[in-house]
């Protein structure tokens, strides 16, 4: 079933294992180049008001993947703020093929962030800001963080896209020939890989994304609501852009470059970003650091409650770190 405030709106999947928080104001906004983002905002639902949490996700996330999680922000104190990269969720589609990862340029996830920070979170949302990025969202942040440090007062990623697992000496080499495949007129055809499968019951067993079932479950039946969130492969044109993305935050002169504090949390048993390559990273920052979950595959918001509650507890201790 589904959820709406407005008949002639964007809507929300909503299934009984993934009731959508309390006080949910669903929209569009339009980025500074056109494009049409679906978004959300939600109010604390307990104690003082700590500010708002931005939350960005990563590659073929969804906002409704996230209710439980901006339900525990919630909670927290924290109003929540997040919306859909262009080309998947309910935002726009860029290309014919809407389940498959589009984007022309990585700098088009910052024309989608800055226009959402200007039109929405700024406007309609209290301060201070969090920045909370997961995966590709994550690398979308750390590029935030280089380019205006007015933009949000502290930054928390989940297990970022720094480099790709057991890619990080091929990420150049990857990016050169989907850029070669993007100019020869493949820039829409997908890159098919082994995990971009449309999740199933049957494929929790060997999913790179999460130890615990009941949540994997959870995503699965999503998207059985809503079929239309569904996005697979990326295509050439998207790793291009990405893999070019990589290569510039892979340069020594990156990590100098964020003047914002951050937190990274990279997990231990991730197989589709490289956690060596987080730790390269953290151990480069000069105002930030970084912490590996022990045990944790990729979706650190989605883990078992243990894991989750490490990961709130960094959170929880980083923003207290501001007032103290």
């Amino acid at each position: 079933m589904t959820a709406q405030v407005d008949p002639h709106g964007p809507k929300l999947a909503v299934t009984p294992s993934n009731p959508v928080p309390e006080g949910v104001r669903l929209g569009y906004l339009e980025t500074v180049d056109r494009v049409r983002l679906r978004y959300a905002i939600w109010p604390k639902s307990a104690g003082p008001h700590r500010g708002t949490v931005c939350l960005v996700q990563g590659r073929t996330e969804y906002i409704e993947k996230y209710f439980e999680t901006i339900a525990d922000f919630q909670s927290r104190g924290f109003a929540v703020a997040t919306f859909d990269w262009r080309g998947q969720g309910g935002s726009q589609r860029l290309i014919g093929n809407p389940t498959l990862g589009y984007v022309d340029h990585f700098d088009d996830y910052w024309s989608d962030l800055r226009s959402f920070h200007a039109k929405i979170l700024l406007p309609d949302c209290p301060p201070p800001y969090y920045l909370v990025g997961h995966s590709m969202g994550g690398l979308a942040s750390l590029f935030a963080a280089t380019r205006d440090r007015m933009m949000f007062d502290r930054v928390f990623l989940s297990a970022p896209m720094v480099s790709l697992h057991r890619m990080e000496h091929a990420i150049a080499r990857t990016g050169r020939i989907a850029t070669a495949a993007s100019f020869l007129g493949l820039g829409r055809l997908p890159y098919a890989r082994r995990g971009d499968q449309r999740p199933s019951e049957a494929g929790f067993a060997n999913n790179l994304l999460t130890s615990d079932p009941t949540r994997y479950l959870r995503m699965v039946d999503t998207i059985k609501a809503d079929d239309s969130l569904y996005i697979g492969s990326p295509t050439f044109r998207w790793l291009s852009a990405a893999m070019r993305a990589l290569v510039e935050a892979g340069k020594d002169s990156f990590p100098a470059k964020m003047q914002i504090p951050l937190l990274i949390l990279g997990a231990a048993r991730d197989e589709i970003v490289s956690t060596p390559a987080i730790e390269r990273l953290g151990l480069r920052l000069r105002n930030g650091r970084h912490m590996i979950i022990p045990g944790a595959r990729h979706e650190l918001f989605m883990e078992n409650e243990t894991i989750r509650g490490q990961v709130f507890a960094a959170f929880d201790a980083f923003i207290t770190e501001q007032s103290r």
